[in-house]
C-alpha cells in the first residue's frame, strides 16, 4: 500500500512569499491524484514538495504512512517524470532506463528483464539501440516513463509531462497514461494547467488557486457542482456561464426559482441551455429565460458554440451541428431550472 499524506502543508520562500497556504490532500493507494490551477497557483511547488526537491515550511507529508518532510528524494521511493524529459543525450535509450537501477547496484540480470519488459509495455522494443534525438516527442515521453517504471516506486509523480506535444499526441497519451496507470496500480500524482487532462486522467482531482485548494474530489462531482466561481470559470470548455444577479436584470424571464438571499451570481454551463422555443423541451419547464443577443458563432463539427450578450453578461450556449444564426441575431435563451448554480459575494457555492 502506498498512500500519499498532506496535512497543512506550507512553503514560504525568503522574503516572506508564500507559495502554498495550508494545503491537507489524502490520496489513496493506487489512485491517480491531479492538481489543477493556473500559472503559480502552487501546484508545482506541491509536487516537489512531495517529490523532496523543496523543504517543507510547516506541515506534513506522509508516503505509505512514514512522514518524510526529512527524508532526501532518493530514499522516498518515488519516481519522477519531467516536462522536459530528462533524458541523457549521450545515452541510448536501454542505458536510459537502466541508469536509475545501475546506480543503486541492481544484479545485471535484473537489469536487462526490467528494461525490458518495460519497453514492451511501452512498445519501446526496437528503440532501445537509438539516443534521444533519434526519436519523436512522444517516444522521449515514453521513454522517460519507462525510465520511472523500471524502479518499481511506490510513487510516480508527472509534472505536466504532456505540455511539449501536439494537441493529437497529448490525447494519444492521456489514454496511455491512464491505462499504464490502472495496469500498474501505482499511486500517483499529476500535475497540469490543461482542465481538459486533468478530468479525463484523474481520480481525485484537486484544484488549486492562489496556493490553496478551492475544492477536491471526483472530477464529474466537482464540474456537476463547482465550490466557487473560480472552479466555475476554470473547470469546463467552455466554462459555466456566469451572471451577476442585479434587480431588474432578468425581465422577461419565465421563471427564476427562488434565489438564495445571500446569492450574488447566477450560473448555468452552455450545453445546459438552449434556443428553440417551441412547445415541450426546457421552454415548458419553468426555464430562466434570456433574451440574447448573438456576437458570434462558433462550428467546431458536431456542435457550434454561440458567444451572446444576455442580461448585461457574455454567454455562451452549445447548439448542436451546424446553425444558421449568425451575429446580430436576438433570441431567446432558456437555461434549465435544475441545473442553475449559486454563488455568494464572497464566490463560494451558496
Amino acid at each position: 500500500m502506498a498512500t500519499v499524506d498532506l496535512k497543512d502543508v506550507r512553503k514560504v520562500y525568503p522574503g516572506g512569499v508564500e507559495a502554498v497556504k495550508g494545503v491537507s490532500i489524502a490520496i489513496p493507494d493506487k489512485a491517480l491524484c491531479v492538481l489543477v490551477g493556473p500559472s503559480g497557483c502552487g501546484k508545482s511547488t506541491l509536487l516537489r514538495m512531495i517529490a523532496g526537491l523543496e523543504t517543507i515550511s510547516a506541515g506534513s507529508c506522509a508516503i505509505d504512512g512514514k512522514v518524510v518532510n526529512a527524508i532526501g528524494p532518493t530514499e522516498r521511493d518515488i519516481a519522477m517524470v519531467f516536462q522536459n524529459y530528462a533524458l541523457y543525450p549521450h545515452m541510448k535509450v536501454y542505458d536510459n532506463m537502466a541508469y536509475g537501477l545501475r546506480n543503486r547496484g541492481t544484479p545485471k540480470d535484473e537489469i536487462d528483464r526490467r528494461v525490458r519488459s518495460t519497453a514492451k509495455t511501452l512498445e519501446l522494443e526496437h528503440l532501445l539501440e537509438r539516443r534521444p534525438r533519434e526519436l519523436s516527442g512522444g517516444q522521449r515521453q515514453r521513454v522517460a516513463m519507462g525510465r520511472a517504471i523500471v524502479r518499481n516506486p511506490k510513487v510516480f509523480l508527472f509534472d505536466e509531462p504532456l505540455s511539449n506535444l501536439d494537441a493529437k499526441l497529448r490525447g494519444q497519451m492521456r489514454v496511455e497514461i491512464k491505462n499504464l496507470q490502472r495496469s500498474l496500480g501505482v499511486t500517483s500524482v499529476y500535475v497540469t494547467h490543461d482542465q481538459l487532462e486533468a478530468m479525463t486522467l484523474a481520480d481525485v482531482l484537486v484544484v488549486m488557486n492562489a496556493g490553496l485548494v478551492e475544492q477536491s474530489g471526483a472530477p464529474l462531482d466537482i464540474y456537476e457542482k463547482p465550490a466557487s466561481t473560480f472552479v466555475a470559470s476554470f473547470i469546463g470548455a467552455p466554462p459555466m456561464n456566469l451572471l451577476p444577479l442585479r434587480s431588474g436584470q432578468f425581465e422577461g424571464a419565465v421563471t427564476l426559482p427562488a434565489v438564495p438571499g445571500n446569492a450574488a451570481t447566477l450560473g448555468f454551463r452552455p450545453e445546459d441551455c438552449e434556443v428553440r422555443v417551441e412547445a415541450g423541451g426546457i421552454a415548458a419547464d419553468g426555464a430562466l429565460r434570456l433574451l440574447a443577443r448573438v456576437e458570434g458563432v462558433e462550428p467546431v463539427g458536431a456542435e457550434s458554440f454561440l458567444y451572446c450578450q444576455a442580461a448585461g453578461g457574455r454567454i455562451v450556449v452549445r447548439v448542436p451541428g451546424r446553425t444558421e444564426l449568425q451575429a446580430g441575431d436576438q433570441l431567446p435563451v432558456f437555461a434549465r431550472r435544475e441545473k442553475l448554480h449559486f454563488f455568494g459575494s464572497d464566490g463560494k457555492r451558496v
